[in-house]
Order: C-alpha cells, then structure tokens, then sequence
C-alpha cells in the first residue's frame, strides 16, 4: 500500500503548491511607525492522510494516472462525509418549499406519496392554525367529500348523510357542489338519489342547496349559449329533480320550458321533452294552468311541422305520458321521500338574475380564524345529528368502559321477534343447496354457514323442505341428510327429532310433498342414519293413524324394503331392541288393533313382519279365558273369607228345616204329582191342552188307534234320521237322553195324574203308550222350561217306578 498526502495547497493536477514570498519592507518601512494591527501569518490547514490501494502497472506513466484518479475520487468521498450537517438544514428547507408549492397550487399539486403525506401532516400538526396544516385538512376534506358522493345510492343514503354532516360542509360547500355535480353529469340516472341528498342537507344548512342551484342555472345559461347539448340536459335533469324535492321553485322550471320552446329546434325540443317528463307531474300538480299553456306550445309546434320526425314522435310520446298521468315519472321515486314538508327550504332564483357562483370556494384559501371556525362547525354538528361528540372524544377510559357495558345491556334486552335473522339463515341454506352440484359439495358449504346454537334444527328442516319442494324424489337430498348423521351426533338428533315432528303434522301436506318426505325418512333408516327407536311415535291401529300418516308408512316401508330387501327388513323388525321401540306399530294387547295392524302390512306387501301378530291372535281366547279366570279367583279369594263365617250359619239353619219338613213329604209329593213335568207337559201340548194347575183333572182323550195298533214298533230303536228330524224341530237339551235306547223309560206322570197308580201287570202297556206317544210329541213340542229346584226331588215312588223301567230294558 502507497500513502498518499493530500494537502489543501496541492492543485488538482498534482503541481506542487507554491507559497509566494512576502515583499521585503523597506527601510522607510522600518523607520516608521510600527503597525496598528501585526499581521499574522494562517497556518495551513490540517492535512487529510487518504489510504490509497496500491496501483500495479508495468506502465510506470499509466500508474501514476491512476492514482492520481484514485486519489481524486478519494477525496471528493471525504468532502461529502463532511457536508453532510448542510443536508438537515436543506431538508427543512426542502419541506417549507413543497409546503408552498401546496398552497400555491390550485388543485392540490401533484400526486405526494402516503408515507411523505403522513410525514407533512406529522410535521404541520403541531401548529392548527399554519397554512400548512390547513392546507392539508382542505385536500383531505375535499377527498372525503368526493368519496362520499360517489357512493351514495337509494340503499345506503340514510347512512351516508351522517358521514357527510360530520365533514366541515360549510367550509367545503364548494367541493360539495362542484363533486356533485360532476357525479350526477356521469350518471344520469342517479339523479334522484342525488336530488335527495341535496335535500336533506338543504334542510339543515340551506347555503348548500342555494350553492348548488345557483351553479346549475349558470352551467344551463352557458350551456344554452354554447349550445352543449349533452351539458344542458344533465344539467336540466338535475334541475327538475330539485324542483321534485322544493329545493328550487317552480318558476325556474317554468322560465325554463318557455327558453326552450320559444325558438324550437331540434335540440331545445328534445332537451324540453325529457325536462318535462321529469318535472311534469309536479308541474301538473302545483302549476296545473302553466303546464297546459307548456303543452298547448308544444301543440303548436307540432303542427308547424318545422322540427324533424324523431322529434315530432318525442312530443307524441308526451303527450301520451301526460294522458298516463306520468305513472312511469312520480315526483319522488319510492325511498327518496325523506324530508318532512315543514322542514324543506326552497329557494326561488330567476333564470336572468346575477348570480354569484362563487367560484372561489372551490380553492384553498388560508383562514385566520380557521380553529375558531371550526369549533363553530362541531357546535353545528352535535346540533344536527343530536349527539356531543366533544364529549366522546374528550372522555376518559373507564366513561367509554361503561358505555360499552350500557350498550351491552341494552343490545341484550332488545329482542328480535320479526324472525330477520332466522329468514336469512333459511335463505343462505336454501340458495346453497341449490347452487350446489353434488351432494358432498351441498355438504361442505352447508357446515361453512354460522349456526347460532339450538339453531341445528333449522338445517335439518330447510334440507327435507327442499326435499319436499321437488317433483320428485332425488337421492341428492337423501345424500345430504345421510352425510350429516354420521358427520355428528348433533345432526343425528336433529333428524331424529324432525321425523317425529314430521308424522305428527304428516296430514297438512299434499301427496307429492308427503311421498318426498316418506321416502327421505326411508333412506335414513335403510342406511342407519337415525335410529330405528323413531318408531315409538308410530301406532297402527284405526284410531290413532289417519289416512296421510297410514300412506307415509307405506312409503317410507317401501323404500326401506327396496333398499335392505324384505327378508333382511323382517329380521330386523325380530330384533329385541326394534320390537320395543316397535311395540305400538304391531300391537298385540287388544285382538282388534292386532287385527287391524295384520290386515295393514298385509296389504302393503309386509305380511312377513305380521307372523308374531298372528300367532297371538290365535291364542287370544285362551290367553283371555287365563286372564278372566285369573281375575274370578282373585275376585272370590277376596270374598270367600267375608263369606266365611256366613256359610256356617245357613247350614245350619237349611239342615234343621229340612227335618222339620220329613212329615209332610207324602202330600207334596202328591201336590207336586198332579203336575206333570214340563218336559212332558211341552210334548203333550200339541194334541191336548195342559192340565189345569188347581186341581181340576180332565178326562185323557184316547189315543189313535193306529197308534195302538203299532206297539212293536215303537219299542225298537228309532233310525238316525229320525232322531235327527226330532232334533231340529225341538231343541230340546233332554231329548237325546229320551230318545236313547239305553235310557230308562218316561215317567208314566200323566198316568199318575189322571188315576191312581197302576198295578204291577198293567205297566208294561202304560209304558208303551206313552212311548208312542211321546214319539210324536216329540217332533213338534217346543223345548220345556227350565225346572224349579222342587220338581228336581224326585218322589219315593219315582224313583222305584225308575228302576222297573230299567229292569224292563234289560229284559228286552
């Protein structure tokens, strides 16, 4: 490395520095008086010692330029090191300059970066009142105004007039009227909603409207003059609109119209035409004689024939509008009726007086008293939208942490009962799955949407309603619904719970919509997306099922047998938990609802799950019968022992009567012998009359003789059909017992009632008698009463009268 030293003496070319010789002084010089001031001699400067690399070069000439180059460019390195305390002061500098060259300009200069923005702004902040800041709060109003203008539409203008009344619109009336107006020109028909919004800031500050008109009558003069067409009529557009909302009054509209048809052409009739459809019907309403002095001159015109076809059919075209009532032009369109008629200003401006436009509102312009002014403007403000907003800025911490807990409690009171939030979830969930292409993508932006919790059921409900909704039955739904189950246990619960929801109210919808929603609830139980304990709300019997609900069953039963198949569907119906749920869908407790649910699968095709069914039904009587007689004996457990001691004392009592009542056995029984048995008595009806019961004894009519004449015969047994005839004609429960031919023989009564009783050789042929002639009361006599319990003692002489008749049958 060479060192190089680099004094200040030393030129640039390298030449040494030479130091000029001071004059010799003279000898007068030294005579005379010495000096006022002694000279001193500056010493040189400190000199800067620069590393320089070593320069390798063969070239010795070459190697000395460069280093004498290296040598420079080292050097003007170290005087920018120096200097550098010279650029903070020429950055203020720099700043105040484009700080002027802000204020000077019209438009607000060029485009400024943010970040160098932010940093002018940081750097005016500090004083308010500089022309600075001030002119820095002007670009910003003027942006803000801009912006909110352009926004504004029929749906948020209520929430853009807050924000528009928070900007200083005093100050910036102009930005306001030149930015609202440029809108409305590039967007004709946003003339109404920018009419509105002119109206309502009329209302609370008037010098904005007045502005505003002021500006539209001059651009329209201009316009006319130049004849600009397209200016003229944005600008005779607003201008109607303003007259709608009596922002302005109906003479300038008037003045207007009479400018416009007072020497026609072809543009000032097509810009009258469309002034008039705008401003006709209030016209017609306020002005009902100048608007008919409007249209005679449009009249006119049109039969002078000076103007052009297209515009002839423009008038035309009015005129029919005006017979229409202008039902397609109302005065204020729905939703822009928002100030109230006591609080509208309308300013009455002539189309030929000075105006003053004022066009030095549209630039800044510095402002002494810009704090004051801007106090004034928030006074303004807090009156206007009704809130103190110093208060909100100037407040402390814990004031706004008490505020929010206020506005907390409040929100929390307030409830929602228009059900807003509930339509826009049906109406998300709705419109995704319709968008959707297949069942897994339905899914997946279906668990996108915010669901509030216990809002679950919504989800289920919306996808079988859209189920519901179609022509027919999709999978793409069935999908869905099968997906959810086994997503979660929540969605599973929803389903099930929407199915019982579902068959209870199952009669309020039409077959299509019923058939949908059967065979929706099917594929979750063939594909166990819900559980089968859903069927406890089913019960299949005549009282309880309507015809909807018997018709969902067998649809929903159907889809289940397509899917799982009947032999897989009967076994699942046979398992021990399904049962239980499934009790009350194939009852077994009252013959007739068994009846019933085996007659209902029966003829839907599910005769296999009835078998349990009908095994039961035919074991009913039975289990009844077990059941009947279980209750008797419970019954007569229960009384036997209050019975108990009651039983002794009767029998004691009927065993005494009866050896009292021994005596006295031959006369009743002689008593009861003067009767004959009713059996008998019922068989000898249809040849005699009975015998009187007081005593009185008839003669016995003889018998036929050909019944004498045929004794052998009777004693042989009857044939069969015989005894079956005498069956059918007397049902009689002791007629078999008669006709046998091992029973013993009739009790001769009658015999012992008309006579006294026979000797021993004559009873033979009184017993053949009466066995012919009983055989023929037998056919015909209707069945005997039932005996009282006296005849059932048979007498002592009955009884051996018995065992003769049976001695006789032996013998035969």
């Amino acid at each position: 490395m060479s060192t190089a030293v680099l004094s200040p003496n030393m030129s640039v070319d390298g030449g040494a520095y030479k130091r000029k010789r001071s004059h010799s002084r003279s000898p007068d010089d030294i005579d005379g008086a010495p000096p006022a001031s002694r000279r001193r001699s500056h010493s040189p400067p400190p000199k800067t010692h620069l590393d320089l690399p070593k320069v390798v070069d063969a070239d010795p000439i070459r190697r000395a330029e460069r280093e004498r180059q290296l040598a420079v460019r080292m050097a003007a390195v170290e005087l920018e090191k120096s200097e550098k305390p010279k650029d903070a002061v020429a950055t203020q500098t720099d700043a105040k300059a484009e700080f002027a060259k802000l204020i000077g300009s019209r438009s607000g200069g060029v485009y400024m970066p943010p970040a160098r923005l932010r940093a002018l702004q940081a750097a005016a902040s500090s004083d308010k009142s500089s022309p600075e800041y001030q002119r820095l709060s002007w670009d910003a109003l003027r942006k803000s105004i801009t912006g909110i203008v352009n926004r504004v539409n029929i749906t948020n203008i209520k929430q853009v007039v807050p924000e528009l009344f928070a900007e200083n619109l005093i100050r910036g009336r102009g930005l306001f009227a030149r930015s609202i107006m440029k809108a409305q020109a590039a967007s004709l028909p946003f003339t109404p909603v920018f009419a509105a919004l002119v109206a309502i800031l009329n209302s609370k500050l008037p010098q904005v409207g007045e502005l505003l008109l002021t500006r539209l009558i001059s651009q329209f003069r201009r316009s006319f003059k130049r004849n600009d067409k397209i200016v003229c009529h944005s600008t005779t557009t607003f201008i109607a609109h303003l007259v709608n909302q009596a922002v302005a009054h109906e003479i300038i509209a008037l003045q207007i119209l009479v400018l416009l048809l007072e020497r026609p052409t072809d543009d000032s009739i097509e810009i009258a035409v469309g002034f008039t459809r705008e401003v006709g019907a209030y016209l017609a309403e306020n002005s009902p004689k100048a608007n008919a002095t409007v249209f005679e001159r449009f009249r006119a015109v049109l039969n002078e024939g000076s103007i052009s076809h297209r515009v002839q059919y423009m008038i035309e075209v009015l005129m029919q509008v005006r017979k229409d009532k202008y039902k397609d032009n109302p005065i204020l369109a729905e939703g822009l009726d928002l100030v109230d008629e006591d609080d509208q200003i309308t300013h009455q401006i002539q189309l030929e007086e000075d105006l003053q436009v004022q066009e030095g509102l549209n630039i800044f312009k510095f402002d002494p008293k810009y704090v004051e002014n801007e106090e004034k403007y928030k006074s303004i403000k807090a009156e206007i939208l009704g809130d103190d907003s110093d208060e909100d800025e100037d407040g402390s911490e814990e004031d706004s942490e008490d505020g929010d807990e206020e506005a907390g409690k409040t929100q929390e009171a307030i409830e929602d009962r228009t059900e807003t939030n509930l339509v826009n979830l049906r109406r998300v969930i709705y419109l995704t799955i319709m968008n959707a292409l297949n069942y897994e993508e339905a899914v997946h932006k279906l668990l996108k949407v915010q669901i509030d919790e216990g809002q679950e059921i919504e989800m289920a409900n919306m996808i079988i309603e859209c189920c519901s909704q179609e022509r027919s039955y999709s999978t793409f739904y069935g999908l869905i619904g099968e997906r959810f189950c086994k997503l979660n246990r929540v969605w599973t619960e929803c389903f099930e719970h929407a199915f019982g929801n579902y068959y209870t109210t199952i009669h309020r919808y039409e077959t299509n919509r019923l058939r949908n929603i059967a065979r929706f609830f099917g594929h979750l139980l063939a594909t166990d997306s819900i559980s089968w304990a859903v069927f406890e709300c089913v019960k299949i019997n005549e009282e309880d099922t309507t015809s909807s609900s018997r018709i969902f069953v067998k649809i929903m039963m159907g889809e289940m047998m397509e899917s799982m198949g009947l032999k897989t569907l009967a076994e699942r119906f046979k398992d021990e938990e399904v049962r239980r749920s499934c009790g009350a869908m194939f009852p077994m407790d009252v013959p007739k609802n068994t009846r019933f649910a085996i007659n209902y699968f029966t003829s839907i095709g599910l005769g296999v799950v009835t078998e349990d069914m009908r095994e039961y039904l035919q074991n009913a009587p039975k289990l009844i019968m077990e059941q009947r007689r279980a209750m008797l004996e419970n019954e007569s457990s229960s009384s036997s022992d209050s019975d108990s001691s009651t039983s002794d004392s009767s029998d004691s009592s009927e065993s005494d009567s009866a050896s009292e009542s021994e005596p006295d056995t031959p006369p009743r029984r002689r008593r009861r012998s003067s009767t004959p048995p009713p059996r008998r008595r019922g068989r000898s009806d249809s040849r005699s009359p009975p015998p009187p019961r007081r005593g009185g004894v008839k003669p016995e009519p003889a018998s036929p003789p050909s019944a004498r004449n045929k004794p052998s015969n009777r004693r042989e047994s009857p044939p069969p059909f015989r005894r079956g005839n005498g069956r059918d004609r007397s049902p009689s429960p002791m007629r078999r017992r008669d006709r046998s031919p091992y029973s013993p023989p009739p009790r001769p009564r009658h015999v012992r009632s008309r006579s006294p009783p026979p000797v021993k050789r004559d009873r033979d042929d009184g017993y053949d008698k009466r066995r012919r002639d009983d055989s023929r009361d037998r056919r015909r006599s209707p069945p005997p009463p039932r005996r009282s319990d006296r005849d059932r003692d048979e007498p002592p002489h009955m009884k051996r009268a018995s065992s003769r008749d049976r001695g006789y049958d032996r013998r035969r």
